[in-house]
């Protein structure tokens, strides 16, 4: 295990990305989103995937240099295309268009679709809550990510699917809900099987139905499923994100078919709040029901109550300090794509702290 300081790591990941063929402004925003994924602590969507992007780029599955079209548009509704671009630009743009139709309404909503991988999906209601709004957003793939079986199956037919949500808080960090409607997002069982460690039970499944905790079932060949959390609850929870995300923007749902490249749609709902008749009454309400929560009587084991992205704030403030850190696998593998990117390896290990 190596810990690397943020701002080294962020210089080698927008590298790595510059040499690939994107702009200095594009390599910065994907690198600036991947890290802040392994700040938060969402390894799983932090610099691990930054040689399957790259890769992506190689195959004409991803492509540098893309904005966000506007197919569509009324003053509360868009319909977007991401021209198969990178997440972590498209994502923002859409973000940013859906932000800047809400200044003027109460409510507006963000049709995605062929997005690249949008990467921690909690990035975007983050930046909601940073101009004051509300937001939820819905994500699903058209087919190169089926991961998951539906309930009572064994077989791949729905993405993981995440769901996210945020909501401002005065004087406090936001409330930040990013949820996979998978029992894990698929890219913690490549954190466990990088880790070569175990994940908890009724997450996977193997390809023949049988209930294990090896990531590496998951990864065989036949592969493994994954299944939705919480059985039933989880797995209505992916269909409507498939509703949402696949059919509403134009997407598509999950389907074998269409399985050329990982696209991602999002449909993406912000409510300005300050648009509200009582909005002084609404901020209020926020915080005394917060406080509320936190006077619960704790459970064994528990020394305080938290709030969604509580957590995540955390590990942020904490990794800043002492670095993040990456498992032997994973940084070996960004060891290499630099490698093979021509940077030498003098400079890749100067960035780990001893």
């Amino acid at each position: 295990m190596k810990h690397v300081l943020h701002s080294d790591l962020k210089t080698l990941v927008q590298s790595l990305f510059e040499k690939s063929g994107c702009s200095p402004h594009e390599s910065e925003r994907i690198a600036h989103y991947l890290i802040e994924a392994n700040l938060t602590g969402h390894d799983s969507h932090g610099v691990i995937r930054a040689p399957l992007y790259l890769d992506y780029v190689n195959q004409d599955r991803v492509r540098p240099g893309q904005s966000i079209d506007i197919v569509f548009q009324t003053e509360t509704f868009a319909m977007v295309d991401g021209n198969f671009g990178f997440g972590q630009v498209i994502g923002e743009q859409a973000t940013r268009l859906g932000i800047q139709m809400a200044q003027d309404q109460s409510i507006v909503a963000i049709a995605l679709r062929n997005s690249g991988h949008l990467g921690r999906i909690g990035d975007w209601p983050t930046m909601v809550t940073r101009e004051g709004m509300i937001s939820i957003h819905f994500v699903n793939t058209n087919g190169y990510g089926l991961l998951v079986a539906p309930f009572g199956g064994t077989e791949r037919r729905l993405s993981a699917n995440p769901i996210a949500a945020g909501i401002p808080v005065p004087d406090g960090p936001p409330i930040i809900l990013d949820i996979s409607t998978s029992a894990l997002a698929e890219g913690k069982l490549k954190v466990a099987y990088n880790k070569e460690v175990d994940v908890p039970p009724n997450c996977i499944i193997d390809h023949q139905g049988n209930p294990t905790t090896d990531p590496r079932d998951f990864y065989s060949d036949p592969p493994g499923v994954l299944l939705p959390f919480g059985g039933h609850k989880g797995y209505g929870l992916g269909i409507l994100a498939e509703m949402f995300a696949g059919m509403l923007t134009g997407n598509g749902c999950s389907n074998p078919g269409n399985n050329e490249r990982l696209l991602n749609g999002m449909f993406t709902i912000i409510i300005n709040p300050r648009k509200l008749p009582d909005h002084s009454e609404a901020q209020q309400e926020i915080t005394s029901y917060i406080d509320y929560l936190k006077s619960s009587a704790r459970a064994p084991g528990f020394s305080e109550i938290l709030i969604p992205g509580e957590p995540e704030e955390r590990t942020r403030i904490q990794r800043l300090e002492t670095g993040i850190p990456l498992d032997d696998t994973t940084w070996q593998s960004l060891v290499e794509s630099a490698l093979q990117a021509g940077l030498s390896r003098e400079t890749v290990e100067s960035m780990t702290l001893k």
